[in-house]
């Protein structure tokens, strides 16, 4: 059992937030021991098959994310320092680590160090660079075109949390947060099988960040150098799966591609190229490059309002999704 004590500064910062990094990080640990994860194996159907394309350093991500899971380096797990980042975000602060803190996590990981990691020990900036890459392929074919769906979840959940924190104070707040957080006499309890411990918090507050892929667990992170986290299942995660009419149409992916069958799946709406990469969890940058070769093939339009140009469905790309 995992005990974290709060004082009252600690009790007035506690925040919410997301994270695409640790969803994808999480979801690296379904990929690795479906049986464990029944209630994400429509998304494993869907994806297994794209993990060959992900590239040759797939078994650096990969043996970052140990199963079953006691400890993870903090390469790919640090807090979100906002409440919203998209991943370009928590990317630049995962390349810009020291390469001495760098070398510190990864002595931290229990058991010989894979050779897959050896790289990113022998020249942290350079390896960082490369897991950058293959988290950045990772996210466009195994996580990109489900992300909306989780967006939604996640931010459904973060509201309906800081509405019960409004309304009855932490002991509302925690009250069904999960069967394994109980809060007591100022301090939350979290069930947990390889800690038996007492934290204080001092005066850092609590990080509380809704994961889809972390169920049918609750994950704390205690690193003094990061506020106290606590990942858990947002409400409503069973129906996560169920079929969105805009997901991207594989016989479609199979002749335009994943992404830009994903944005044209967006487009139900006129779009920026900003509001279309927040929905997405796509850098900007790619989606404008995407955006550009589709009104160039004339599956979409642009057109300024104000600040903005926004990109349409033309009547092209309609009569292509109509029969989806």
């Amino acid at each position: 059992m995992l005990r974290l004590a709060f004082g009252a500064r600690d009790l007035a910062t506690i925040r919410f937030a997301f994270s695409p990094l640790w969803e994808l990080v999480a979801s690296v640990r379904v990929i690795k021991d479906p049986a464990a994860h029944p209630m994400h194996a429509v998304w494993h159907a869907q994806v297994r098959g794209r993990l060959a394309d992900v590239g040759p350093d797939w078994p650096m991500l990969s043996d970052l994310v140990p199963v079953p899971t006691r400890i993870m380096a903090g390469i790919l797990t640090p807090p979100p320092a906002v409440p919203a980042p998209d991943l370009e975000l928590e990317l630049s602060s995962m390349v810009g680590l020291a390469p001495e803190d760098v070398r510190g996590m990864l002595d931290e990981l229990s058991g010989p160090r894979p050779a897959s990691l050896d790289p990113l020990y022998a020249d942290p900036p350079a390896g960082l660079r490369r897991l950058a890459g293959v988290v950045r392929r990772y996210w466009e074919l195994m996580l990109a075109p489900y992300w909306p769906r989780i967006l939604r979840l996640l931010e459904d959940d973060v509201l309906y949390r800081a509405r019960r924190l409004i309304e009855g104070g932490t002991d509302r707040l925690f009250a069904d947060l999960d069967p394994r957080v109980n809060w007591r006499d100022g301090a939350l309890h979290v069930v947990n099988a390889h800690v038996s411990r007492t934290v204080d918090l001092g005066g850092r507050g609590l990080l509380l960040v809704p994961s889809v892929f972390v169920w049918p667990r609750v994950f704390a992170r205690m690193d003094p150098q990061w506020q106290p986290t606590l990942r858990y299942p947002p409400r409503g995660v069973g129906r996560v799966w169920d079929r969105d009419r805009r997901d991207p149409p594989e016989a479609l992916v199979a002749v335009l591609g994943r992404t830009r069958t994903l944005l044209l799946t967006r487009l139900d709406s006129p779009a920026s190229t900003t509001e279309l990469a927040r929905a997405t969890g796509l850098a900007p940058g790619g989606v404008s490059q995407h955006l550009t070769a589709l009104r160039a093939a004339g599956f979409v339009t642009a057109h300024r309002r104000g600040r903005y140009v926004l990109y349409s469905r033309t009547s092209v790309s309609e009569s292509l999704l109509k029969p989806f």
